[in-house]
């Protein structure tokens, strides 16, 4: 007979405790051990089956690229590294109603109508509500094999019998349970159950197999983390509400990079690619407007320009406020330090506010020079010139760092319109003569902050009163006289 032993089990991190208490010890996580029962098999009725010889290889020899499935949309075929490998089981995580199920459905449409099969298998929607969105989106004519099942044994059974689908899509594994372990749907156990049965079909049948993961509120993974290592790819589809944009991330990838994006636009017809998404986020810029610079950074293999805004206004708090979207917070207050301890720029007195423009989320610390230019142009109120891009490394000392792939970045500024360039002085010989763009290359940071500097102090002054007289609503001007 089997032991069952009763253990705690986080719902959040997956760690395991013999007795419940309030708070995990492992995340910081309140209210979210549950009790799960688990079954201990002794060691005197363990199988006796002797393990099989293998053939080991040398590390000299000529090896074969994995097959891979195009899925007839480049922007995820650019972020699985060149569509499905057969075999591989790739998790998908993002907000609700971010528009997860919306790319699925149009890639295993794609798919179908390219005469693979594939199979859509819903555990949280009905069949009718998933035809409803098809008929949405357009695709209701594609052979696209649906079901709504939550039973892993039933689904697996299924797939078997016929040809086997070159693509599974399980939405969402969180709703997935199996007779193997005797926990509810959900739990960490079933989960991970789940998730391993699923994957072992993927590798006995050669099946690509898309699971659909919910995400907690800090934005991660629900479930173990465990979950994470035993699949083959991890990607996160990201975005705000309120945007249209959307990016698929990939965090994770054994087949490929992990640094790589695919951009989309919803529509009323649902996900549009993005080929060119420099366009997109610099389409609804606000030329001559202090505060703004133009970032030309390097997602992947792509280049990617955006617009970063900053405000920095006089406070009333004890504290100054910092507030960031889009990138890192420490990145911040480190140029914020290196601006008051190498430039003489004071900030203590005032609220400092960052925003990446379109949603995007930057994570190189190319965006230093950037960053530090509008904050500057926010304070003195001089706009910086509307032709121009910025990207460079900021150290503690004040320096001004070279970053990978200049001539990239330069290439895609000048295909944009872009007149010139601010970047790192060493950085200035990879750029190459046929960039079509004049170089500014500054050495120090305080280089640049003396230039944003005189070009506030050249403003008009009749220039900035008509500025400040327009931002007062003509209700609340004094009238002379």
């Amino acid at each position: 007979m089997a032991k069952s032993t009763l253990s705690f089990v986080c719902q959040n991190c997956g760690a395991a405790y013999n007795r419940w208490q309030g708070k995990c010890d492992a995340c910081g996580e309140w209210n979210t051990l549950a009790e799960e029962d688990s079954a201990a098999v002794p060691v005197s009725i363990r199988s006796k089956r002797k393990g099989r010889t293998f053939q080991l290889e040398s590390l000299s020899g000529k090896s074969q690229d994995a097959p891979r499935l195009a899925s007839g949309m480049a922007e995820l075929d650019r972020v699985t590294g060149g569509g499905f490998v057969r075999g591989s089981v790739l998790l998908v995580g993002g907000d609700p109603g971010i528009g997860k199920s919306t790319l699925l459905t149009q890639a295993t449409s794609l798919l179908a109508r390219a005469g693979h099969r594939a199979v859509y298998i819903s555990g949280e929607e009905a069949i009718a509500q998933v035809r409803l969105r098809a008929e949405r989106l357009g695709l209701s004519d594609a052979p696209v094999q649906l079901a709504s099942e939550t039973s892993v044994e039933d689904i697996i059974s299924t797939l078997s019998e016929g040809a086997v689908p070159r693509l599974i899509v399980i939405d969402s594994i969180q709703t997935m349970w199996t007779d193997t372990v005797e926990s509810a749907p959900g739990t960490v156990t079933q989960v991970r159950a789940s998730a391993q049965a699923l994957i072992r079909f993927a590798k006995k049948t050669g099946a690509a197999i898309i699971l659909v993961g919910h995400v907690t509120k800090d934005g991660q993974i629900a479930g173990p983390r465990v979950v994470e290592h035993m699949v083959d790819a991890v990607m996160s589809f990201e975005g705000e509400g309120s945007q249209q944009f959307r990016i698929l991330r990939s965090v994770k990838n054994r087949f490929g990079p992990t640094d790589e994006i695919g951009v989309f636009e919803m529509t009323g017809l649902g996900l549009r690619e993005v080929s060119n998404p420099s366009e997109l986020f610099l389409s609804e810029r606000d030329l001559g407007s202090p505060g703004t610079a133009v970032f030309a950074g390097i997602e992947g293999t792509r280049p990617v320009l955006v617009e970063l805004q900053a405000l920095v206004a006089p406070t009333s708090l004890g504290t100054p406020r910092r507030a960031v979207v889009g990138w890192d917070p420490s990145r911040l207050s480190m140029v914020l330090a290196v601006l008051e301890a190498h430039c003489g720029v004071k900030l203590s007195g005032h609220d400092v506010y960052l925003n990446v423009a379109g949603g995007l989320r930057i994570q190189e610390p190319a965006a230093d020079l950037a960053a530090a230019a509008a904050l500057v142009s926010s304070l003195v109120n001089a706009p910086l010139p509307t032709d121009a891009v910025y990207f460079g490394e900021v150290s503690l000392s004040g320096a001004v760092r070279p970053v990978a792939q200049t001539a990239a970045r330069l290439k895609e500024a000048a295909k944009l319109g872009f007149g010139r360039a601010i970047l790192p002085e060493s950085a200035r010989g990879e750029a190459g003569g046929d960039a079509g763009l004049a170089l500014n290359s500054v050495g120090g940071l305080s280089t640049l902050v003396a230039e944003i500097a005189a070009r506030g102090s050249r403003r008009p002054q009749r220039e900035t009163a008509a500025v400040e007289k327009n931002a007062t609503p003509a209700r609340f001007r004094r009238q002379d006289g």
